[in-house]
């Protein structure tokens, strides 16, 4: 029962972590569709923010300056898919796709010229690195009977960047649902020319929004290498941009909708891990491939529709041009 007890600890534990990048990708696509502008760059930010951050700390700096230069790439490529797509009327899609290829084109090129290894930067000194928040509360609550190893190991043993995603969670419902700005950011996404009557600005709406997920897509990176792992590797982030579209859509473009299909991708990744030479009765040994390929099948079922209609808001994708 202990050994059982500790593994579900750890799966937990491990869900929340390896579900945090894709929490503040799936809120960073959140705010951009419900403005109306389509953000299939999740990917490529995600994977800049977190070759800065490891960069930054692999020659010694401290993470708040870590994460300070990766929002800051972050946000710059958000304001080059917006100067793309909502100044000029570029192709939304096309503009991510861009700077998906940019980033992973000139994290590995930079990569091997700074540190030459192949594209791979120095391990990150211990300054610059995201450990957990509530340490010695975590080691107190381990002791406890019954739950203890639950709370202690799987709920308190996690980073700033773990219960920051929250707030952030519950931060966008409110900002969404219950304030001004909430409601302006909604609407342009569904009627532009209503928004445009009412004499608000379209244009700006639409990149204080994008603006909000360069932040938040630094946030994913940030954690990435600074507290999933102590690196960068090329294409490190491995479709998580793109698991996070797919939460976000299966979440209905909501936030708690989103969160639920994040930790549920966090689940199969956390059991992939743990189940890594295991048996099962009946059945044998589990091939790992196999489970380390579900969140990615489960990605294609989403984004395919196969689990429900998901209506998008209205006016995604449609570059807005002023009736005269």
């Amino acid at each position: 029962m202990s050994d059982f007890t500790d593994l579900v600890a750890a799966v937990v534990g491990a869900t929340l972590r390896i579900s945090t990048p894709l929490v503040f990708a799936a809120l960073a696509a959140l705010f951009s569709e419900r403005a109306g502008v389509i953000d299939i760059g999740l990917e490529g930010k995600v994977l800049a923010a977190g070759f800065t951050a490891a960069s930054l700390g692999a020659i010694g700096a401290p993470w708040a300056l870590a994460l300070a230069g990766a929002v800051a790439v972050a946000l710059t490529l958000s304001l080059l898919h917006g100067f793309a797509c909502i100044t000029h009327r570029g192709d939304q899609i096309v503009s991510g796709v861009a700077v998906n290829l940019i980033a992973a084109g000139m994290t590995a090129v930079l990569g091997l010229a700074w540190f030459h290894r192949s594209g791979r930067t120095p391990e990150v000194v211990d300054a610059a690195r995201i450990g957990e928040l509530f340490p010695q509360t975590a080691a107190a609550v381990r002791g406890w009977p019954g739950v203890g190893m639950l709370i202690g190991t799987g709920v308190l043993r996690q980073d700033a960047l773990v219960w920051l995603s929250f707030v952030c969670i519950a931060g966008t419902w409110w900002v969404l649902y219950r304030t001004r700005f909430g409601l302006r950011l909604r609407a342009v996404g569904e009627n532009p020319a209503t928004v445009d009557a009412a004499g608000l600005s379209v244009a700006a709406l639409r990149y204080r929004a994008t603006m909000i997920s360069g932040v938040l897509c630094g946030l994913a990176g940030v954690h990435l290498a600074l507290a999933l792992n102590a690196s960068f590797t090329p294409n490190m982030t491995a479709g998580r941009g793109f698991m996070a579209l797919a939460a976000m859509v299966f979440g209905k473009w909501h936030p708690f909708g989103a969160l639920r299909a994040c930790l549920l991708f966090g689940f199969l990744d956390a059991v992939a891990i743990h189940l890594q030479g295991a048996s099962v009765p009946g059945i044998g040994k589990v091939p790992v491939e196999l489970i380390q390929a579900l969140p990615y099948l489960l990605t294609v079922v989403l984004l395919a529709g196969l689990l429900g209609r998901a209506d998008a808001p209205a006016a995604i994708g449609r570059p807005y041009v002023k009736e005269r």
